[in-house]
């Protein structure tokens, strides 16, 4: 399951994901994810993502800054296209509505993951609530 950081137990100890392990969960057509981590505290989160080739994100405004790696494949929307090995950051109040013509693959990390993405997350299997 995801890793929710808990940080009355003990906030120094490292916490080690078995991401293989993680469910692939639908987020849209074409378009899974596995949660990594989740702080209930702050709302930050990292999700591995993977769209299929065509696939798209719906239109969305971020909420706070994220950050994407992309691993395989490419990301594209109005203001450019982020490749393989190369990195992208998006500020508080950007939006967009990215497709992956090829596929892509992705290593996303949300101060605060969007609206649609909590609704999504809410679902996401042993997700432990908290926003």
């Amino acid at each position: 399951m995801a890793t929710s950081v808990k940080r009355e137990d003990s906030p120094l100890a490292s916490q080690f994901v078995d991401v293989a392990a993680l469910p692939w969960a639908d987020a849209g057509p074409g378009n899974q994810m596995k949660l990594l981590m989740h702080d209930a505290e702050t709302g930050m989160i990292t999700v591995l993502t993977r769209l299929a080739p065509g696939a798209s994100i719906p239109f969305h405004v971020h909420e706070a800054l994220e950050q994407a790696y992309i691993i395989e494949g490419s990301l594209k929307d109005d203001e450019g296209e982020v490749t393989a090995g190369n990195f992208v950051i998006r500020a508080k109040g950007s939006k967009h509505s990215p497709t992956a013509p090829n596929g892509c693959t992705m290593l996303v990390f949300f101060l605060k993951p969007t609206s649609a993405l909590r609704a999504k997350l809410a679902m996401y299997p042993g997700f432990a609530k908290g926003w």
